[in-house]
């Protein structure tokens, strides 16, 4: 039940002394234990905020945990679009070795894939420029886009690491295990995509494993509409037409995954209606576009 509306202050904003306010909502939950939720950023401040600590007396207050504290910072920040700082909140979570939750997992995922997408959306504009400037432009956004490389090494590596170490050994539940094998594929896939041919051998290999066996596990496992299992065959099929270059494979994969799910659609749950059928709509275009003629002129569509 709510028991008070609160607010707290963020320490700085630019450095600079805060007298900016945070209201949240402080309730009693089923166990007893206090939670904080439903709390608000100023609109004006939005992507302005220099968020750090909450302050001792707040978490003691509000928090019944570490981690607790955490999962909120990292809402907070994505309320603020940081995603940086959602990564290094969901970091420290991960570097627990401890089960994620549904919550934790969903965040941990939104984080890392807004930081790398904007770096892969980087990436892809200045190799763009590469093959469609003039030799001096084109040599200039070369050493641009070897940076810009750098960055997605260490990012998609640096998840890889957390999945291989502390994650993925902890995951006991069939479609958590499914899920961040999944995300393991992608990483590996996102650096085949950017990698040079000498260098992209490794990562297609390990991402076409981590594919392969969440595949296994979420066929044996999942039901055939469950999102986890749509979200793999859509990525899955991606990988198969972008990064191996087979064409067949990742239609036979897609309209398998379509098909599966609407002959057992009447047995799709209300929870998971709309991610499931969004999913299905995005394996049902992929389809259109890679059997077009002019497939090859637009851009596959992921989970």
């Amino acid at each position: 039940r709510l028991i008070a509306v609160g607010f707290l202050a963020l320490d700085r904003v630019f450095d600079e002394p805060s007298s900016v306010l945070v209201r949240f909502h402080l309730k009693v939950c089923a166990e007893g234990k206090l939670q904080v939720s439903d709390f608000f950023l100023p609109s004006s401040f939005l992507g302005k905020i220099v968020l750090c600590s909450l302050g001792d007396w707040i978490a003691r207050m509000a928090f019944s945990d570490e981690r607790s504290e955490l999962v909120f910072m990292a809402k907070l920040a994505e309320q603020a679009e940081r995603y940086d700082d959602m990564v290094k909140h969901m970091k420290k979570i991960a570097l627990m070795d401890v089960e994620l939750t549904v919550e934790e997992r969903n965040l941990f995922s939104v984080a890392f894939k807004n930081v790398v997408g904007a770096i892969r959306s980087a990436w892809r504009i200045i190799h763009s420029r590469m093959e469609h400037s003039d030799k001096l432009m084109a040599e200039a956004a070369d050493k641009y886009s070897v940076l810009i490389l750098s960055e997605l090494d260490t990012v998609c590596k640096e998840m890889i690491g957390l999945l291989d170490n502390h994650l993925i050994p902890k995951s006991t539940l069939d479609d958590a295990s499914v899920f961040l094998m999944k995300m393991k594929g992608d990483y590996y896939r996102y650096l085949a995509e950017c990698y040079s041919h000498e260098r992209r051998a490794e990562p297609v290999q390990m991402s076409l494993e981590a594919y392969e066996k969440a595949k296994k596990r979420s066929d044996e496992t999942l039901c055939k509409t469950h999102p986890i299992r749509l979200g793999l065959a859509l990525n899955f099929s991606v990988f198969y037409f972008e990064i191996a270059q087979k064409p067949e494979e990742a239609c036979t994969l897609a309209r398998q995954a379509f098909d599966d799910a609407i002959s057992d659609l009447d047995q799709l749950g209300e929870d998971s209606y709309k991610d499931s059928t969004l999913i299905m709509q995005l394996l049902r275009d992929n389809l259109t576009l890679w059997t077009s003629e002019q497939g090859g002129e637009n851009e596959e569509q992921d989970d």
